[in-house]
């Protein structure tokens, strides 16, 4: 438990742990033995690595574990996306109940809120409901400034109390980033201290059930504050597929969200850098409590993708010190033809710190379907090369 966390704070990570259904393996049918376990840890399931750079300490984090969600909602959540009812009463309730959830997390004023999401947005997630929603959208609208106008979002149709309709996916990974922000409300780190985080929630749509790694019909949704990235990496050719944006004042969906609220308050720093009030990179992200009245919102930017597993070899989330060093197709193909994720992502890492990367580093590597089967050649093998070399010199002046 951190212990800057309130008593509010506390108290609701208390419930959540006593009601929690989430766990840290995948169920999958094993023919003639019934469902098999496989831990989401093992390196060839889900890879992990970090860096702490040539920062004092490490403010990046990341999650991964299993949720339990109702399969209706994730049936309507399919539907209303991509127009596909998925059937879960062909699947074992267990597995029709799974949804794998990976996050990554970077700190920025200090680590308490990354912490805090490593530690509890997969609990939060699992455990929000409609009925919670009016009071999460009081507590809202107290924030002031920004979110007196501020109608809900996706929560919209349950603010005033509403029965139906049933909840979806947006709106949980909705109300869940927002009770980010109101259990740590209390907290005096929380005040100057955030993180940006990006979720990606994998649920399969074959039947017989089979894990995310190899389901031939996958469901893709991504909750994003702020510039942490997720990639997907096709089979043909490798080309990358962003899942997110970077949430800057100057990118064109900020600069409208917050000029249609809030005016102008961009300002150019010296390296011509923008930043929102003249402090803040990132006008999403979950903390940074004295700025929500400004606009800087927790309400994630959620995008869905229906998959045919084959034909997507691997999902990559990195944090922004591998993205500000390296382009997206960089990072997926440094990721081609390794053994297995753990060692794809690695070779992101490593790269980057040849580059000279000196900031907090993270990259999550998921495999798909398509594991081990791009084809066509690596786009960016010569640039790579070009920039190795490059960077041989100027790690030299540095030292000097």
């Amino acid at each position: 438990m951190l212990p800057c966390l309130t008593q509010r704070a506390t108290r609701k990570t208390f419930h959540h742990l006593l009601s929690k259904s989430y766990h840290d393996y995948v169920r999958a049918l094993n023919p003639g033995s019934g469902v098999m376990r496989i831990p989401l840890a093992s390196p060839k399931v889900i890879g992990v690595v970090s860096s702490r750079g040539n920062r004092s300490h490490q403010e990046d984090h990341s999650s991964f574990v299993t949720l339990s969600l109702d399969p209706e909602e994730l049936r309507l959540s399919v539907k209303k996306a991509h127009g596909v009812d998925w059937d879960p009463s062909g699947v074992p309730d267990a597995l029709s109940r799974q949804a794998v959830f990976i996050g990554i997390y970077d700190g920025h004023g200090g680590s308490a809120v990354s912490q805090y999401l490593r530690q509890e947005l997969h609990g939060l997630v699992e455990s929000v409901n409609k009925a919670m929603i009016p009071e999460l959208y009081a507590w809202i609208q107290e924030l002031g400034g920004y979110f007196k106008r501020f109608k809900g979002g996706a929560l919209t149709p349950w603010v005033k109390g509403a029965e139906e309709p049933p909840l979806d996916l947006e709106a949980r990974m909705t109300q869940a980033f927002f009770e980010v922000d109101r259990n740590l409300s209390g907290d005096n780190m929380a005040q100057s201290c955030g993180a940006t985080a990006s979720v990606a929630i994998l649920h399969s749509l074959d039947s017989p059930a089979t894990p995310f790694f190899s389901s031939r019909k996958l469901a893709l949704t991504i909750a994003h504050c702020g510039d942490t990235r997720v990639l997907l990496c096709s089979t043909d050719g490798g080309k990358v597929f962003p899942m997110t944006e970077n949430h800057h004042a100057d990118a064109r969906v900020e600069a409208i969200r917050l000029r249609r609220m809030m005016g102008s308050s961009l300002i150019t720093d010296s390296f011509g850098e923008s930043r929102w009030m003249g402090a803040l990179a990132n006008t999403r992200c979950l903390g940074d409590l004295r700025y929500k009245k400004f606009g800087v919102t927790p309400e994630p930017e959620v995008r869905t993708k229906l998959l045919e597993g084959p034909e997507w070899a691997y999902l990559v989330l990195v944090s922004d010190g591998i993205s500000s060093m390296l382009s997206d197709s960089e990072v997926v193909d440094l990721a081609r033809n390794a053994p297995d994720p753990k060692t794809a992502a690695e070779h992101i890492l490593s790269f980057a710190e040849e580059l000279g990367g000196e900031d907090n580093a993270t990259v999550i590597v998921v495999p798909l379907a398509g594991w081990g089967k791009i084809q066509g050649p690596d786009s960016t093998q010569e640039l790579r090369e070009y920039r190795r070399r490059q960077a041989v010199g100027s790690e030299r002046q540095r030292r000097m």
